[in-house]
């Protein structure tokens, strides 16, 4: 493994850029992601890994001994940095040593190439990359066959998000719609779709009858869904709280409906 001695080496910068900046990941069609755990699962997840770096600390360590063998057999680039390089890449308060460069995975594919019976989580410009990882991972544990995202949503390989689906990012089916009132208006030819909105005409979440085809919609954190979108959707559904709280997070309403939709 080459070893990496200063902070200005050109791999340490692109890797650094790659954790800051969403518009760089975009453009290099890289992200990266750390932590011993969310690299094994990149490793089991059969992603591409581009760059693999751990620290002296790490490789030294007999617990590290067979993830590192797992490592040398991928055919990437390998570096090792001292514990000092690798803080000034880190987006976490205690790092453990390994990061992972991957490739991202094309989540634009045409419509006629999505799936088109299953259950669906469709998300309007969610912000917060905690709420989307959440999700994301809930998304998975309760086999959601699909999550569509409109484009101004927050990045989905963002460190924050990563972290927060913890592995689902790499195996959860994600398409990114250009178009999200167009992708619903589409989706509605072949399933029921559901604006998670509170009004007259919304039906209570678990009187719900969800078809087989039918996908879910939840909005942004603060705003909810947009008119455009609600008014596109064959459905609306309300999710029904006695306290006093106004409002729900939404990965937590993301999560009830999903928790509905399978039952």
């Amino acid at each position: 493994m080459e070893i990496i001695k200063s902070k200005d080496n050109k791999t340490i910068k692109h890797i650094s850029k790659l954790i800051a900046d969403s518009r760089y990941r975009k453009l290099n069609k890289e992200f990266a992601v750390e932590g011993k755990r969310l690299c094994k699962d990149a490793l089991i997840s059969n992603r591409e890994i581009v760059t693999a770096l751990v620290t002296d600390d790490f490789c030294s360590n007999i617990n590290n001994k067979d993830f590192m063998d797992l490592i040398s057999k991928e055919p990437c680039k390998k570096y090792i940095v001292d514990n000092r390089i690798f803080s000034t890449l880190s987006d976490t308060k205690t790092p453990q040593g390994v990061l992972f460069v991957l490739k991202t995975l094309d989540k634009n594919n045409d419509f006629d190439k999505i799936i088109k019976h299953g259950k669906v989580l469709a998300l309007e410009n969610i912000q917060d990359p905690s709420n989307l990882g959440t999700i994301l991972r809930t998304a998975e544990a309760f086999c959601i066959d699909l999550v569509v995202m409109s484009k101004n949503c927050c990045d989905i390989y963002s460190p924050k998000v990563v972290r927060g689906s913890m592995g689902a990012v790499f195996r959860q089916k994600v398409y990114i719609a250009d178009d999200f009132v167009e992708f619903i208006k589409e989706y509605n030819k072949i399933g029921q779709s559901y604006a998670a909105v509170l009004d007259d005409e919304s039906i209570k979440l678990g009187e719900c009858e969800f078809l087989d085809s039918c996908m879910a919609v939840v909005g942004n954190e603060g705003n909810g869904l947009t008119k455009e979108t609600i008014q596109v959707c064959t459905n609306k559904l309300y999710i029904p709280m006695s306290g006093k709280a106004e409002s729900l997070n939404a990965s937590v309403a993301a999560s009830l409906i999903m928790w509905e939709m399978i039952k």
